[in-house]
């Protein structure tokens, strides 16, 4: 084994065909590993064949960074078995650097002695004075990777690592897990110090939250009071529950206060504690607005329902938004609808849909069949007012793009536009009077709000003009960086 002249020719490649982003999977991190692997090796009695293997298995760890990011291992396993018969390593040898090797991706799996010595000496720096400047170095690389956005994100990233990461060998316990513990802590005390300062931070966010529902619940009073309830118009949930009351019976508008309640009890145990006392007070105060306004004398506001019924829905609808934006709700026939969900195989909408089916059938029985149509006007107006004031201008779009250029089309995606991607396995071609002819494609989906299409096209039509994209509105999503859409 010529390792001497393996050596010289893997590192004058590091030094010379990386590109410039990998700024720490370079050839000095490739020296620091076999510097390392050989330290660890001494401790645990590795001579000989192993020893050359082990140090061959680190120089060919990372040259994958040469072709791609992802999967390197295998690409470094491609690299060895074409080069090193050239510097006299037989099958045998070669599977055994590969099996090292592939030992290193993440999460690591070494099978053997060999193996766990190259996982440890690849990842020796956690636990040594070289964690932070080294540190900083990946994290620039996964930056310009698009795989971080923010510092803040890279320091949960770390911290989560080292809480799951092990040393394989006794000799890299005990040296390194003392101090990669160390390192531990202080990120830890790091991400709780950066925590108390964004919840001082977050007066600002509680001073708009609290002129959002303040605002929300003088709109959504004001509807009520000065458009539906003199044209007896109602609109869905409980909030459509209580103004058949009052069509009816002409009760206190503090009734819509205990109507809510049982619903706010509810949602402290499938919601949040947050969102149940946000709710809670909301609804106290907009029982209040409602019985101060209810003061006023409105007969005749208007007379035109078809005005009464469409605007009445939008300043409803903006009043419910604004509170909504605040984290809480008007109406807790939402909470219901999330309760129920859990429960059946309906959806959120479908739930409402069907609660809000009967509360205007029986407004078409207490008052008129034209006058429920009237209120299905006030509550559609009600409904497009909510999720443009909820979510505006921002409403998300889900795309996805099949090119045979993807690499490039991702990395503009993720860098140029600043968008998280998830890749699927597909295949394309299948071409009519062409059906023999395919070829494995990335596909690629991303999520944007709509302004951003536009700007998303011209990125990947730059690219590839041939680009097959189309595009989406998302629905009923939870999770990720998807706001799920609010049912009212």
């Amino acid at each position: 084994m010529q390792y001497e002249k393996a050596y010289s020719f893997v590192i004058q490649k590091l030094e010379t065909a990386l590109p410039s982003y990998i700024c720490y999977h370079n050839a000095q991190h490739t020296i620091n590993v076999i510097a390392s692997a050989e330290q660890i090796a001494d401790k645990e009695q590795i001579t000989g064949d192993d020893l050359l293997l082990l140090k061959t298995a680190a120089l060919f760890h990372d040259i994958g960074f040469l072709q791609n990011f992802k999967d390197h291992e295998f690409i470094g396993c491609q690299f060895a078995k074409k080069h090193l018969p050239g510097f006299d390593y037989n099958n045998d040898q070669i599977d055994r650097i590969c099996q090292m090797i592939m030992a290193t991706k993440l999460p690591q799996t070494p099978l053997d002695h060999l193996s766990r010595i190259l996982c440890d000496a690849d990842l020796f720096y956690l636990g040594s004075d070289q964690y932070k400047p080294l540190a900083n170095k990946l994290y620039q690389e996964f930056k310009k990777n698009g795989l971080v956005q923010t510092p803040e994100e890279w320091t949960l990233q770390q911290a989560d690592f080292l809480t799951n990461h092990q040393y394989f060998t006794e000799t890299a316990i005990k040296e390194r897990e003392q101090q990669k513990q160390q390192q531990l802590s202080e990120i830890n005390a790091s991400i709780a110090s950066n925590l108390l300062h964004h919840n001082k931070l977050n007066a600002s966010e509680i001073f708009q939250d609290a002129i959002f529902i303040i605002f929300g619940i003088i709109l959504s009073s004001f509807a009520i009071n000065f458009f539906l309830l003199p044209n007896q118009l109602i609109d869905g949930g409980v909030t459509g529950i209580f103004l058949l009351i009052q069509g009816t019976r002409h009760v206190s508008s503090l009734l819509i206060i205990p109507l809510n309640i049982p619903f706010v009890l509810l949602s402290y145990f499938t919601v949040s504690k947050r969102f149940a006392i946000l709710t809670f007070i909301s609804i106290l105060f907009f029982g209040l607005c409602l019985h101060f306004f209810h003061s006023f004398h409105v007969a005749d506001f208007s007379t035109d329902k078809l005005l009464m019924s469409i605007f009445g829905g939008v300043f409803l609808g903006m009043g419910i938004g604004f509170v909504m934006r605040a984290g809480a709700a008007l109406d807790g026939i939402e909470v219901l609808a999330l309760y129920t969900l859990k429960r059946t195989s309906f959806t959120i909408t479908e739930i409402i849909l069907g609660i809000n089916i009967i509360i205007f059938t029986v407004a078409a029985y207490v008052f008129s069949i034209e006058t429920a149509l009237y209120s299905i006007l006030t509550y559609f107006a009600a409904t497009r007012t909510i999720d443009y004031v909820v979510e505006g201008i921002r409403a998300y779009t889900g795309v996805t793009i099949i090119s045979g250029k993807s690499e490039a089309i991702k990395y503009e995606l993720v860098n140029n536009l600043g968008r998280g991607i998830t890749i699927y396995k597909g295949e394309r071609g299948f071409l009519p009077g062409k059906f023999e002819i395919s070829a494995d494609c990335d596909i690629i989906f991303t999520v944007i709000t709509r302004l951003e299409l536009r700007k998303l096209k011209n990125l990947v039509y730059e690219v590839d003009p041939k680009a097959f994209v189309f595009a989406n509105t998302i629905k009923e999503a939870a999770g990720g960086i998807i706001n799920r859409r609010n049912a009212h």
